[in-house]
């Protein structure tokens, strides 16, 4: 965990990519870049020059999804270094796969990582930014003997690979000749040959035991649209070739990714090495690095178990406050500060762990603890009358916006002769140790008046409707002699004549197992049916003024954000973000 600097601010945590990147940094690693021979479009060139001290990172996700809680682990590493060492983020969008990209995951992405508190300044990238230095780069490979057009269908592709035990077999079509391959290249990007009639692979190592090195594919046909280029091309490239070129393009020094990617780290190093070697890209080159993926409990981070969770509509949309999305948690009423926290407190490691749900919730405590102001809210509630305060008769009693700020002042809350309390603070024959309100029993209000119990009401099948009191008129709060009155319970309220209705949605997680689909089990058989309860609270008067993504705490409930979507003017819809304590660790 980070320890507070001298201002107040947190210090990064020391991992083992910061020892890295202060190493190069000391040494003048990549103090001597300049530019490929192929860099991409003038205009990539012109907001990606090498600078002898700067360390270049990037987030380089697909644009086929929203952004979610793992991701956020990314950005704050890769953004994070790069503020912290002074260096330059990019942020890139790999759209290699028009089949699934949309604009609207673009969009999406790019206002979470600006929600998050990140900027790109002018290094935003697509990768098909670069298609055309691709293309030539392929066609390189293959004027070398280092690439050729194979045949074969997906399922005879498969059957030659051979398995992690045993080494793969040569395809027939690896030794066409270099005029043959370029030919039948040039024929795939002119739009001649259906999808799937050809590929383009590298030719390296079918005994390798990397199975990623078994010559990968690096172009396939897709005769589809694509959002930015339209239909120039039928021909793209695979993420594996396409990443590690756009890192070298965009002079990135430290390429980190997640662990599953450290067995495609040869693959990066030999494309670039053989670029090099070509004379189309200059050395020091970009170096991979790997880091553990961040695995959280409660929730799936698969992106196709997400997109199965809204297309089924087992939720409403990639911004659901369930669903572990950056939009969804941020809807909740997630705090871009908590994320930092979490990612923070968590660290970086090149150990795969899971980390319980809880320390999430807890940095949004934290976090929200210092800067949501207080409100009264009753979620339950039941009417309570003082039957000796005088009928029609109001007056204002005073609560602090936030107890340990008090230049946030105060505001006022009207008291009258009708209240709600929350039905659980009110027992007719009470356990041991319960010191809210019985009958004979005092308590105080909380800010007003201290009361005792007189009596209740009831309905034919039993159920309290009604709980009435008398009050101590000299035992209001802040006035003299006030505090004469020692009582053990404080139970908060609301005027029932003043009260703001409002519609408050209770969130539980998603799921009900740590783990979801562990094996074979299917995941959707351990969602929560009760992840969500909607209510009509009874708050006080200043909540109906409350704006989209306003916070508060209410008193004894939790952490409640106004509804960024459903919220209208004078009518705030409030999403429970967090309860005060782990209410499953209790």
């Amino acid at each position: 965990m980070s320890k507070p600097d001298a201002g107040g601010a947190s210090a990064p945590a020391s991992n083992f990519i910061r020892h890295i990147v202060e190493n190069d940094l000391t040494r003048g690693t990549y103090a001597t870049r300049r530019w490929s021979g192929h860099p991409g479009p003038a205009s990539v060139q012109a907001r990606a020059q090498p600078d002898a001290q700067r360390i270049r990172t990037r987030f380089p996700p697909e644009p086929n999804g929203y952004l979610h809680i793992g991701h956020a682990k990314s950005i704050c590493l890769n953004f994070g270094l790069a503020r912290d060492f002074g260096g330059v983020c990019h942020m890139r969008f790999d759209d290699t796969n028009p089949t699934r990209e949309e604009q609207e995951y673009v969009d999406s992405i790019l206002d979470a990582v600006r929600w998050l508190g990140f900027d790109w300044g002018a290094n935003l990238y697509y990768a098909s930014d670069y298609f055309e230095t691709l293309y030539r780069f392929a066609e390189a490979f293959v004027e070398h003997g280092l690439a050729y057009v194979d045949s074969l269908t997906a399922q005879q592709t498969r059957e030659l690979r051979g398995t992690l035990t045993e080494p793969g077999r040569d395809s027939p079509y690896r030794t066409r000749s270099v005029a043959e391959n370029l030919d039948l290249f040039r024929r795939m990007r002119a739009g001649e040959f259906a999808d799937g009639a050809h590929v383009l692979r590298l030719k390296i190592d079918m005994a390798s035991p990397n199975i990623n090195l078994r010559d990968p594919v690096i172009y396939r046909i897709r005769h589809v649209h694509h959002h930015r280029t339209g239909d120039a091309w039928c021909v793209y490239p695979m993420y594996d070739y396409t990443h590690c070129i756009s890192d070298a393009l965009e002079n990135i020094t430290h390429s980190i990714c997640t662990l599953e990617f450290e067995d495609h780290r040869p693959l990066y190093d030999w494309v670039l090495e053989r670029l090099a070697d070509f004379g189309l890209l200059v050395r020091p080159l970009p170096h991979q690095y790997e880091f553990a993926r961040l695995n959280l409990g409660y929730v799936v981070l698969s992106k196709r178990k997400l997109i199965q969770l809204v297309e089924d509509k087992h939720v409403d949309g990639w911004d659901d406050p369930r669903l572990p999305t950056l939009a969804g948690y941020r809807r909740r009423g997630y705090t871009p500060e908590a994320f930092r926290l979490f990612t923070d407190r968590i660290g970086v490691s090149k150990e795969n762990s899971s980390i319980d749900l809880s320390v999430l919730e807890e940095a949004l405590r934290d976090d929200l603890n210092e800067r949501a102001p207080r409100r009264m809210a009753v979620l339950d509630p039941l009417r309570l009358i003082i039957d000796n305060y005088p009928a029609g008769a109001e007056e204002q009693c005073q609560a602090p916006n936030h107890p340990q700020r008090p230049e946030w002042g105060k505001r006022d809350l009207p008291f009258s002769r009708e209240l709600w309390i929350e039905r659980d603070d009110f027992m007719v024959t009470p356990p041991k140790g319960f010191f809210r309100l019985t009958p004979g029993a005092q308590v105080r209000l909380r800010f007003g008046f201290v009361i005792r119990c007189t009596g209740h009401d009831q309905d034919a099948d039993g159920n309290v409707t009604a709980v009435h009191c008398e009050y101590h008129p000299d035992s209001k709060s802040g006035t003299p002699g006030a505090d004469t009155y020692k009582v053990k319970g404080n139970i908060h309220w609301v005027s029932v004549g003043h009260a703001h209705p409002a519609e408050v949605r209770l969130f539980e997680r998603l799921f009900n197992v740590a783990s979801p689909g562990t094996g074979d089990h299917d995941f959707l058989l351990d969602l929560d049916p009760h992840s969500r309860r909607t209510i009509t609270g009874r708050l006080e008067p200043s909540l109906a003024a409350a704006q989209p993504e306003d916070r508060f705490q209410f008193e004894r409930h939790g952490y409640f954000c106004a509804d960024s979507v459903d919220s209208t003017p004078g009518a705030p819809v409030f999403n429970r973000a967090v309860t005060l304590k782990d209410s499953r660790g209790r």
